[in-house]
């Protein structure tokens, strides 16, 4: 089986119940319990990963990658205020079941180049130091830890970034 990292709007049907697996895992293991149906729920009310749909060109990006077909990981990018030149990535996420199959190495390299193509110099991105499936995938593509960018929200702990490849041409709009 092989990978396939497409676009996707971040609300629809497998983008969603992808986003709702990540702040299951996520919250859980910030507990030290599984997160309840309703703990989710409220979770994902109060996301504030697309919050004025910036996960969209010329803004940002939102991907779903498929294993096989199904659709087992997700992320995504939205350009900082400011420079114009800063991409952001948020929820990433890669399904348990299929993680050791490539599907991080998938949905970064996309990631990286919808960066690219909206005119990103750098990525960065936030995480949890509890969160060492996604540490190890950062590191193991290129990402450095950075020092802090932006407002620390209470579920940063560790920030990375990474430089990207010129693009040649004007930015897309």
């Amino acid at each position: 089986m092989t990978w396939s990292v497409h676009p996707e709007p971040f609300a629809s049907p497998d983008a969603s119940r992808l986003r709702r697996a990540y702040y299951a895992e996520v919250a859980g293991r910030y507990w030290g319990r599984p997160a309840t149906e309703a703990e989710i729920d409220q979770g994902l009310m109060n996301d504030p990963a697309d919050p004025v749909g910036r996960l969209v060109p010329p803004t940002g990006e939102f991907v779903v990658g498929r294993y096989g077909g199904r659709a087992e990981a997700c992320g995504g990018l939205r350009l900082l205020d400011g420079d114009g030149e800063t991409a952001e990535l948020t929820r990433v996420y890669v399904s348990p079941a299929v993680r050791g199959t490539g599907g991080g190495g998938a949905l970064l390299a996309a990631l990286e180049e919808a960066a690219v193509r909206l005119g990103a110099r750098r990525l960065v991105l936030d995480t949890r130091l509890d969160l060492v499936e996604a540490r190890g995938l950062y590191a193991k593509h290129g990402f450095r830890e950075i020092p802090p960018y932006g407002e620390p929200g209470p579920y940063s702990e560790i920030w990375y970034g990474k430089e990207l490849p010129a693009r040649t041409g004007r930015r897309a709009l």
